[in-house]
Parts: C-alpha cells; structure tokens; sequence
C-alpha cells in the first residue's frame, strides 16, 4: 500500500504543479469572481498545509504547524514559491509514508477528524480523495478565470 499511496500522492501534486504552469498569466492563480471564492493559489497553500500537517507532522513527526486560516487568508504567493513548496510537500508525503510501518495502517489516526475514529488507512484515501477534488477545483478555476 506504500508505494501505491506514494505513487498517487506524487502523481497528483505533478499534476497541481502543472495546472500553475500552465496559467498564462501568474496572478490569475489568486483571481476570485462571483461565486468562485477560493483562488487555485488559495486552493494550493490549503494543499501544502492539509498534507504537510495530517501525513508529514502526525505520520512522519515532521515538526510542521499547521496554520489552518493562514491558509484561506494569505495571498499573492509568487507561482515559483507555490511550485517549491509542493516539491517539498511531495518529498514530505513520500519520506513519512515510507517510515510508516504497514501493519499500522489499520490502527486509529490518532486524531478525531470526522467526529468518529478513523483508520490510518482510511483517512489516507480521504486525504488522497481531498487533494483530487481540489484539483479538479483549480483545473477549472484556471479554465474559467485565467483569460
């Protein structure tokens, strides 16, 4: 199950990281318009903070703090800086999946995240299920706004 959660983890960061690159003009990664309230900049440090805290702070006892409304209110990030830190972000994921023993994946998270215990197992696919839907977020973000 390691190597199938790093290899997705992985894959769908690249693919963040390529919707950034592909806008063509930069600040458009943090437009908003009507009801489109999160910018794919938003989206992105959402990103790098979720998995930064749940896989490599509580999995890999990376150190990181999580600042949860610092990643909803902070804006303007240059696309390069964006980039670094989900090349970071993805070496994180893998290094605390890897020190991850196999057996303990159906032990408990150790958080309370859903108002119910949950399985170490199933919050990865949960967290893996979140990074897709805000992919698919800043896919169509950059489809609609970046004009």
């Amino acid at each position: 199950m390691k190597d199938t959660l790093i290899n997705l983890f992985d894959r769908d960061l690249n693919k963040l990281k390529h919707e950034l690159k592909r806008y063509k003009k930069e600040e458009n990664i943090w437009k908003v318009s009507g009801d489109i309230l999160n910018s794919s900049g938003t989206l992105t440090v959402h990103l790098i903070g979720n998995l930064n805290y749940y896989i490599g702070s509580v999995m890999g006892n990376s150190g990181y703090v999580r600042d949860r409304d610092a990643e909803f209110s902070t804006v303007g990030v240059p696309r390069d800086s964006l980039l670094e830190q989900l090349d970071d972000t993805i070496q994180v994921v893998s290094n605390a999946i890897l020190m991850f023993s196999e057996d303990k994946f159906d032990s408990n998270y150790p958080h309370v995240v859903f108002d119910e215990p949950m399985t170490y197992e199933y919050f990865m696919f949960h967290l893996f299920s979140h990074l897709n839907y805000h992919l698919g977020q800043v896919n169509y973000h950059r489809r609609l706004l970046d004009n």
